[in-house]
């Protein structure tokens, strides 16, 4: 029995004038090393746990994140177009725009750049004449003017745009919709369309254009030639322009007063970057669950390192009840434990946080947007694993600092 007055002992009695047992986080780190370099497979599949979890979460933001930049750069870009349509009457009535309403808009101080287009009706466009006129693919004939691309910042992917050659001869541009529905990925000297009747030389084809997505299914020709061979009426239907930023609300409001003054009911005004917000909105949707699920995948990996860890505990009696034997005290024990699993959390959230960028930069190439990763996320991303490992390394440490030096040395 254990006489009154004495302390129940914890571990190995410290004989007196002897120093109380050190252990510095350099050693603790070494040890804890070399027991992870003992178990390597083990050990490599717990942070392989961890590095997906982590480069899911991190992909999803960097992913959401270069489509957002991409859309937000295109609504700076764009913020400050207008488009300005033909409409209809309050009886229902179509009503063209007026032959003077370019004129009169770009007459308008705040109004930096216009052009307009023209539908061309009863007008087909086919491979060639062997096509039956049915199958048309959706592509209507745009009557276009040379300042276009610039107006709309429009890229020319293949070819040039409308020049003055196109003001006298038959050439066309194809938008970049209709060109993949005719098959045209490649242009050559002798690349035509059957267009109106006659063959027109494709001398160009247009990037998508998403603040007028009505320009990717159009076959646009000069007005010229459209009034000359396709008999088109030059009134327009269709005008865009820009404005200065800061003006762009009071350009909206008097355009329909300026473009049709006798009918301002049955003009149309639009502001493309309206759609671009709500894509940015759709874009994002979605982010919030993918987060909940990759925070999921995050604590399976953390139950997977406190598993691991528990049953290195249990692997290792005989090496902690030689270490307490030795003069090692409970919380030496429980630290190197910790440090283990911390360990293998912060190597699975390095990895994860590399692995989540490649995803991002591979996404962003395919879908042709900028790669964007804030610089939050990778530090999020580690210290999301370093708090995962934490909290999965505090049991196995406390039950490895609890157990008796006799005991484990016994049950070793």
């Amino acid at each position: 029995m254990r006489p009154r007055g004495v302390p129940r002992s914890r571990g190995v009695m410290r004989p007196r004038g002897v120093p109380r047992s050190r252990l510095r986080v350099a050693d603790a780190g070494t040890l804890g090393g070399l027991a992870i370099r003992a178990r390597r497979v083990r050990s490599a599949l717990s942070a392989l746990g961890i590095a997906v979890a982590i480069g899911a979460l991190v992909a999803v933001l960097g992913i959401a994140a270069s489509a957002k930049a991409d859309l937000l750069a295109q609504l700076g870009a764009e913020g400050n177009l207008l488009t300005l349509a033909a409409g209809q009457t309050f009886s229902g009535n179509a009503v063209p725009l007026p032959t003077t309403a370019e004129d009169m808009i770009r007459a308008v101080p705040p109004v930096r750049e216009v052009t307009a287009v023209a539908n061309v009706s009863g007008v087909t466009v086919r491979r060639s004449a062997a096509v039956p006129a049915i199958n048309t693919g959706g592509i209507t004939v745009l009557a276009a003017q040379p300042s276009l691309p610039h107006t709309l910042s429009a890229t020319v992917l293949r070819g040039h745009f409308l020049d003055g050659v196109a003001q006298r001869y038959p050439e066309v541009v194809l938008g970049y919709s209709a060109a993949q529905n005719l098959g045209i990925s490649v242009l050559t000297s002798t690349t035509q369309v059957y267009l109106g009747g006659q063959y027109f030389a494709v001398v160009g084809v247009l990037a998508p254009v998403d603040v007028a997505p009505e320009i990717d299914d159009a076959a646009l020709v000069s007005f010229p030639v459209a009034q000359s061979l396709l008999g088109l009426d030059p009134a327009p239907s269709r005008i865009y322009l820009r404005a200065d930023p800061d003006q762009v609300a009071a350009v909206a409001e008097v355009l329909p007063f300026t473009a049709s003054p006798e009918q301002p009911e049955a003009v149309e005004v639009r502001r493309p970057s309206d759609v671009l917000v709500a894509r940015v909105a759709a874009k994002t949707a979605f982010v919030g669950l993918f987060l909940a699920l990759g925070a999921v995948a995050l604590l399976v990996g953390g139950v997977g390192i406190a598993n691991i860890m528990v049953i290195s505990v249990l692997e290792r009696r005989g090496e902690i009840g030689l270490r307490r034997a030795l003069g090692a005290r409970s919380r030496h024990v429980a630290v190197q434990f910790f440090l283990e699993s911390l360990a293998l959390a912060v190597v699975g959230g390095v990895l994860g946080v590399g692995l989540g960028t490649l995803a991002t930069a591979v996404a962003a190439h395919i879908g042709n947007n900028q790669v964007s990763v804030p610089l939050y996320v990778p530090f999020a991303g580690l210290g999301a694993a370093a708090a995962v490992g934490i909290l999965a390394g505090v049991y196995p440490a406390l039950r490895a600092a609890r157990l008796a030096p006799a005991q484990a040395l016994r049950t070793a």
